[in-house]
């Protein structure tokens, strides 16, 4: 019998349309069988290789000269689950200052702004994470007072297509000044996650600057012993002999990369070598669970230079915190830092006391803050001290769990 409402729909109404219907029962059909598949988040696309670039290499890690950090932790009633911000101040005047907003489980925005010898850059971020999808979009020192749109836009998509597999694209389109012609290119990229291996592959349609193809290889040899391989090739437009534009081919430049990561109980060591004769390594040492030193070295063989860091942060943690760390539970959630490089992004946002790029922050007291996860099927859980708000330096963080 049909209902005196329904009946009442004048024809073609949406409820009564068989096009509609038609579309809406395949669609359903369509999100039940992907349901049925298994397919968990890839993460984002600007992290394709994220277990090599952002764990294994030095690149986040790596410093030279004297650092001295010093972090003092506030109350818990100052933290907020969906906000995370941060600002660092250097002694030679320059600012760096983040936040991290989540509207929701699936939305969240994030906002990066840098003042350094009279120049600034600010880029706005949304990340929209589904079970098997992530997009993002992305401005850089986007503006329109200039009478028309300039700066450069990124919009990536990565979704998974089996269990092991996951395949995205990149488009980038920029303008830097009002009186020169924008440009754009696209890119495409390839993610396999095996049993303990995870390769990637990326490649960049020719633009401007040409076209390139890039690829990453990362293994976990023993629970302690990870390394990772990185390859890279560009294709630029090359001069002819008369220092004409045209007919001087394809100039081709190439290099590659390899690095180890070595985790101790209280220590980590990592170690990295490159085509262009560059060699580095960097131990982080906690010598005691509010005490942790760094030494970093750089070499360049066919520059003939080298390079030292040395830096040492101190925690002045609360007499709960240590009653805590004491009991063990320190030790514990060491064993499994390597998931919280997973769930973060970018490391540097995650409080962890063998990773010299979190933020200075000493002893894992971040689970995966849910207001900069960007993975959401790492799960992880151990005994751990709820995260509180941290002043580093002149930087300010506040988080919650």
């Amino acid at each position: 019998m049909v209902d005196e409402k329904e009946a009442s729909l004048p024809i073609g109404w949406p409820g009564e349309n068989a096009l509609v219907s038609a579309i809406r029962s395949t669609y359903l059909t369509f999100l039940e069988r992907r349901g049925m598949l298994g397919l968990s988040n890839p993460g984002t696309f600007e992290n394709l290789n994220r277990e090599v670039s952002r764990d294994v290499f030095l690149t986040n890690f790596m410093f030279t000269g004297l650092r001295a950090e010093w972090n003092k932790p506030l109350s818990e009633s100052d933290s907020d689950d969906n906000v995370f911000l941060q600002g660092t101040m250097e002694n030679d005047g320059s600012l760096v200052a983040r936040s991290n907003y989540r509207w929701n489980d699936s939305l969240i925005t994030k906002t990066n702004a840098q003042i350094q010898s009279g120049q600034s850059m600010l880029s706005i971020e949304n990340d929209l994470t589904g079970k098997d999808f992530t997009a993002s979009l992305k401005g850089m020192n986007p503006s329109i007072i200039e009478g028309g749109l300039k700066g450069i836009f990124i919009a990536s998509y990565l979704q998974s297509v089996t269990p092991s597999l996951a395949l995205g694209l990149e488009a980038v389109w920029q303008r830097v000044a009002m009186n020169s012609s924008p440009e754009a290119l696209l890119s495409y990229g390839a993610r396999y996650v095996g049993s303990d291996w995870i390769a990637s592959l990326q490649m960049q349609s020719e633009g401007p600057q040409g076209s390139g193809i890039s690829s990453s290889y990362w293994r976990k040899l023993t629970d302690k012993v990870s390394v990772g391989t990185d390859l890279s090739l560009q294709f630029a437009p090359g001069l002819s002999g008369q220092g004409g534009l045209m007919g001087g081919g394809l100039q081709k430049e190439g290099s590659a990369s390899a690095g180890a990561k070595y985790e101790f109980r209280a220590s980590t060591f990592r170690a990295q070598v490159d085509s262009k004769g560059r060699s580095s390594c960097l131990l982080e040492k906690t010598i005691l669970p509010a005490v942790r030193v760094t030494f970093a070295a750089e070499m360049d063989h066919l520059k003939q230079q080298a390079k030292v860091g040395v830096g040492v942060a101190i925690e002045a943690t609360s007499e709960d915190l240590m009653e805590q760390m004491e009991k063990g539970t320190y030790h514990s959630i060491m064993d499994d830092r390597k998931k919280l490089h997973q769930v973060t992004n970018p490391p540097m946002q995650v409080a962890c006391s063998e990773s010299s790029a979190a933020s200075g922050v000493l002893g894992c007291y971040a689970l995966s803050y849910p207001a900069i996860s960007t993975d959401p099927t790492e799960k992880f859980s151990a005994e751990c001290v709820k995260p509180e708000s941290h002043v580093t330096i002149a930087s300010l963080q506040t988080s919650g769990a």
